[in-house]
């Protein structure tokens, strides 16, 4: 096949091209360039698409001896992720935005303009697997390294998606193999430290940064009763599930510390409460979709994961009104609007939703 190999600079998506390569495809090599940014330089294992990450994948383009191209997708990734992220913090919602550059850049925007330019599939470093069903149709599944699995963010993949995609390194059982095989080929990311936190925020400051953005307005922290319980300088800076940060002059009748229940944007306010406040008993959306065939039934067993490294859960779905509805059979812990929801069956992603209601497990009354 053709494949479109899209090369982070970092050593997994290096490997894998290379593995494509021995797979006897014709490969070719492509870095996205995210940000406008021409100085935009990379600090340790913060951040991503830097320069330096640029250089390193055609370093190992070169080392593979396949063609090398930088595509600009920086507007794009501006408007679907960036300012996606903005809005959605500003809504009192918590984003996800490496599951919507997944969705919107790497596995639409690239995926799209390599059909139409003639390749059969785009190649990433993503650590999980490609399967198909008895009836021939492609599933996407856990990876074999459960400490590397990246499944959840590839959760918004369609149908469409996974049938023009391959995932080299799926099966391997770690990642030190596969830096040990990136040692072996010559390739000088073998040991490139991982990227971690926002790639476009790498000094990891996502409360100055938003503060910069939609500006800071004093306003108030109540209880769950409504009591004003001290001050905030914006409510966009804190999310479900935060302790840390929150100004409170009264202190709690049980003397436990407080953690964010809730964002309320329109009126610039912050809910505290005691953690127990923090189990969801249900979570619903009404944007959801299927990775791969839907479900034959609107009412369905299945695990619900609500972050990347987070345990699944069992749970029972439905469908109903054009919402998804799911509710764990143990409380998860500090859902914020916002957050993805990704539904498992077994080791197979079933599909996601972005999660526009919680329901708490313990009364306002407790």
């Amino acid at each position: 096949m053709r494949v479109l190999a899209a090369m982070s600079g970092g050593v997994d998506s290096a490997v894998a091209a290379a593995r494509a390569v021995d797979a006897g495809h014709d490969v070719v090599g492509v870095h996205l360039a995210l940000s406008r940014a021409g100085g935009t330089l990379r600090s340790g294992s913060r951040g991503c698409c830097t320069i330096e990450d640029a250089m390193d994948a055609r370093r190992a383009a070169d080392r593979l001896g396949i063609p090398f191209y930088v595509w600009d997708f920086s507007e794009r990734f501006r408007d679907d992720v960036i300012e996606d992220f903005v809005a959605e913090y500003s809504a009192g919602r918590t984003p996800n935005p490496c599951m919507r550059c997944n969705e919107r850049i790497k596995f639409a925007a690239v995926l799209e303009k390599a059909l139409d330019l003639g390749f059969d599939a785009v190649c990433t470093g993503h650590y999980a697997i490609l399967r198909e069903n008895a009836s021939g149709e492609r599933e996407l599944h856990r990876a074999s390294d459960a400490a590397k699995d990246q499944s959840y963010v590839l959760g918004v993949l369609t149908a469409d998606h996974l049938a023009h995609t391959l995932f080299p390194l799926g099966e391997t059982p770690s990642k030190a193999l596969v830096r040990a095989e990136a040692q072996a080929r010559g390739l000088t990311v073998a040991n490139k430290p991982d990227s971690h936190d926002i790639c476009f925020i790498p000094d990891g400051d996502t409360r100055g940064w938003l503060a910069e953005r939609v500006g800071a307005t004093r306003g108030d922290v109540v209880d769950r009763s409504g009591a004003v319980v001290g001050t905030h300088e914006g409510a966009h800076a804190f999310t479900v599930g935060q302790r840390r940060g929150l100004a409170l002059g009264v202190p709690a009748s049980d003397g436990k510390p407080r953690f964010v229940l809730e964002v309320r944007p329109v009126s610039n306010t912050v809910v505290v409460g005691p953690k127990e406040a923090l189990a969801t008993a249900e979570i619903a959306g009404e944007r959801f979709t299927w990775t791969g065939a839907a479900p034959a039934v609107p009412d369905f067993a299945c695990h619900v994961q609500i972050r990347a490294h987070a345990d699944p859960v069992p749970a029972r779905a439905r469908l109903a009104g054009g919402a998804l509805t799911v509710t764990p059979e143990t409380p998860l812990d500090g859902v914020a609007p916002g957050q993805t929801a990704v539904l498992y069956d077994g080791t197979r992603v079933l599909g996601q939703f972005t999660i526009d209601r919680t329901v708490s497990a313990v009364p306002v009354e407790a």
